[in-house]
C-alpha cells in the first residue's frame, strides 16, 4: 500500500458536473481530491481487505441474530423497547439489506482492523462506485497511472443486481433529507441504479412521507401507498420522529431493514469483542461503564453509541486527549476502543471504506485527513491496483 502523488485531470470539475457530482467541494474545500491516489497490490486487496470484510460481515450477522432475542443486550445498545418487536420481526422475515460499509484501519503490513460499521445510511457510494472508476479509466488514458492499473470496484453492477433480487419488480420509494447535497446525490444515484434494474421509482423528502389511517400505512405526495422504501435516514432518528410510533403497524418494508439498527450502533464493537475475543480483525472494545474498560489503560478511542462523521469521538493517549471532534452525540453513552493509530502517509491518515452490496464485499473507498479522526470534511481519494 502506498500513497502516490500524481497530476489531476485539468477537466475533472467539468466531468464531475456532467456526472451530477455536485458536492465535490464542501464549504470551499476539496472533498474529492485526485492529486494523489492509493496504490495496492492484488494480494493486499484480496487477502488484506476483501476476505476480512466478508469475515467481519459474517460475524456481524451472527451478532445481530443473538442480540435480537436478548433484552440485556438491546438495553446496552440503548434501543427503545417499543421497537424491539419491529426489529425482531424484520430479522425473522429475512428483510433484505442492500448495502453497507465497514471502516477499516489498514496499512498493507498488518491485519485490517474494524473501526466501525456504517450499516444503515452510508454515503460516499456514488464517489466509490462511479466517479473513482471514471477517474481510473481517464487516468489510464492520460498515462497518469500505469496502463495495467485496475480497481477493486464492482459496486455499481452489484447494486443493480441486488435491486432486481430485493425489490422483485416492485416500485421503490427513496427518501431522505434532500436539502443536503451529499444525501440528495446519494439518493439520486441509488434511484438511478434501481431504474437500471428495471424498477419504477419515486423520490421524495423524508418530511413529505405521509400517513393514511384507512387503510393504515405510509403514503407519498400522490396518496399512493409506500410498500418498499429505501431511506437515507437513520433508524435512531426514525424511532424518535413523530411517525415513529406508526412504524410497527405499517406494511412498508424498509431498506435498510429495522434489524440494521443493531449493526449501525457502535455498541457492536464491544459485543463483537465479547463474542470473538482476540480476532485478528477486531480491536479490544468495551462499554464505557464496563469495569473491563480499564484493561485498555490510559490510551483508547472514546466513541458515542450513535454518532456520524466522527462527531464526539475523542482519541486519548496516556490519559490526555490527543484529538477530538465536537458534535451533538453522546447522550446514549459511549464505548471505548483500543487506540490503534491510523497509518501515516507523509502527514495524511487514510481510512479504508470497504463496501458490501447484498452482503458481498465489492469495492473500496478511501477518506484521508491531516487529523487522525475522519470527519465530514475528510477528503475522498481514488485507489488503484498496481
Amino acid at each position: 500500500m502506498q500513497r502516490i502523488t500524481c497530476l489531476e485531470r485539468d477537466d475533472w470539475r467539468e466531468t464531475a458536473a456532467q456526472c451530477g457530482f455536485v458536492f465535490h467541494t464542501i464549504d470551499g474545500e476539496r472533498y474529492w481530491d485526485e492529486r494523489a491516489y492509493y496504490g495496492f497490490t492484488l494480494d493486499e486487496i484480496e487477502r488484506g481487505i476483501e476476505t476480512p470484510t466478508g469475515e467481519i460481515e459474517a460475524m456481524c450477522l451472527e451478532l445481530a441474530g443473538r442480540v435480537i432475542g436478548d433484552e440485556r443486550q438491546l438495553r446496552r445498545l440503548q434501543i427503545p423497547e417499543a421497537f424491539w418487536s419491529l426489529i425482531a420481526e424484520s430479522w425473522k422475515r429475512d428483510d433484505r439489506s442492500l448495502y453497507g460499509r465497514l471502516d477499516l484501519k489498514f496499512d498493507g503490513k498488518t491485519p485490517a482492523k474494524l473501526l466501525e460499521y456504517n450499516a444503515d445510511t452510508p454515503t460516499s457510494i456514488f464517489e466509490a462506485a462511479v466517479f473513482q472508476w471514471t477517474w481510473l479509466e481517464q487516468a489510464i488514458e492520460r498515462r497518469i497511472v500505469p496502463v495495467r492499473a485496475d480497481q477493486f470496484n464492482s459496486i455499481h453492477e452489484r447494486l443493480i443486481a441486488a435491486w432486481k433480487e430485493i425489490a422483485a419488480g416492485r416500485r421503490v420509494h427513496l427518501t431522505g433529507t434532500t436539502d443536503n447535497a451529499e444525501d440528495a446525490g446519494t439518493l439520486a444515484y441509488l434511484e438511478d441504479t434501481a431504474r437500471q434494474a428495471g424498477l419504477a421509482t419515486t423520490l421524495l423528502d423524508i418530511e413529505q412521507v405521509g400517513w393514511r389511517d384507512e387503510p393504515g400505512g405510509f403514503v407519498d405526495l400522490d396518496e399512493a401507498g409506500i410498500a418498499l422504501a429505501f431511506k437515507l435516514y437513520p433508524w435512531e432518528w426514525m424511532f424518535h420522529d413523530a411517525f415513529g410510533a406508526k412504524l410497527a403497524g405499517a406494511p412498508t418494508r424498509w431498506i435498510e431493514p429495522p434489524w440494521k439498527a443493531i449493526l449501525s450502533n457502535k455498541g457492536i464493537l464491544p459485543l463483537l469483542w465479547e463474542m470473538f475475543p482476540n480476532h485478528p480483525n477486531l480491536l479490544p472494545a468495551f462499554f464505557e461503564d464496563d469495569p473491563r474498560a480499564a484493561e485498555l489503560g490510559a490510551s483508547y478511542v472514546r466513541k458515542p453509541l450513535l454518532s456520524r462523521e466522527g462527531a464526539n469521538v475523542t482519541l486519548v493517549s496516556g490519559g490526555m486527549p490527543l484529538d477530538e471532534q465536537a458534535g451533538p452525540y453522546g447522550a446514549e453513552g459511549f464505548v471505548r476502543q483500543a487506540l490503534s493509530p491510523l497509518p501515516n502517509f507523509s502527514g495524511f491518515y487514510p481510512v479504508i471504506g470497504s463496501w458490501l452490496v447484498n452482503h458481498a464485499p465489492c469495492g473500496l473507498s478511501i477518506r484521508e485527513d491531516e487529523s487522525p479522526i475522519t470527519g465530514n470534511h475528510s477528503r475522498f481519494l481514488p485507489h488503484a491496483i498496481l
